[in-house]
């Protein structure tokens, strides 16, 4: 589906790493613009990302409450979290909802990706739908992860969307792929 548009293909000139942490890589490259010109653009490296959209067995799906510092406010989110070096988009997914929520799936759907700030990073966040679940543990989220887990059903999550109580990109697309999924039958 995707095409080649040269007419509006930047070729890069040189690149400089900014910053690096252990999330983000800031770069500054120089550019050359289709029309001849030169231009800086500055980006954020980012390894990547799953999304999982668990349904339990009575049709509800999983969220997670978490606190999100750049923006000092709690976010309702679809469980999920950064591709490690060497890990697959499925066994991230797989790892995220077991971490998360505490729960396991045994039949995995990929949806599709989607990347959540294209004017300034190349983030991927590969969208699953996860059923079949049965819980392993209780959640065991990172060390510097605090959050609580809940469930909605579909029509809930999507008129949070409508009343701005989800503002949170990859659970707004999540939903509106769980609705055409679960409900249109895609």
């Amino acid at each position: 589906m995707e095409k080649d548009y040269p007419h509006l293909h930047e070729e890069p000139l040189e690149s400089t790493q900014i910053f690096r942490g252990k999330l983000l890589d800031l770069r500054r490259d120089r550019v050359l613009l289709p029309d001849g010109r030169e231009c800086l653009r500055e980006y954020v490296r980012h390894q990547g990302a799953a999304a999982v959209i668990a349904q339990l067995d009575d049709g509800q799906l999983l969220f997670v409450r978490q606190y999100r510092y750049p923006l000092a406010r709690s976010f309702l989110e679809l469980p999920a979290g950064k591709i490690d070096p060497g890990e697959g988009n499925l066994e991230t997914a797989s790892r995220e909802l077991l971490e998360e929520t505490g729960y396991s799936a045994t039949e995995w759907r990929h949806l599709g990706v989607m990347h959540p700030c294209v004017g300034y990073s190349d983030e991927r966040i590969e969208i699953f739908l996860a059923r079949g679940l049965h819980r392993e543990a209780d959640p065991n989220p990172d060390s510097s992860e605090f959050l609580d887990v809940l469930s909605l059903p579909l029509g809930e999550a999507l008129a949070a969307i409508r009343d701005g109580t989800i503002t949170d990109a990859k659970t707004i697309t999540g939903l509106l792929w769980a609705e055409k999924v679960l409900v249109a039958g895609w």
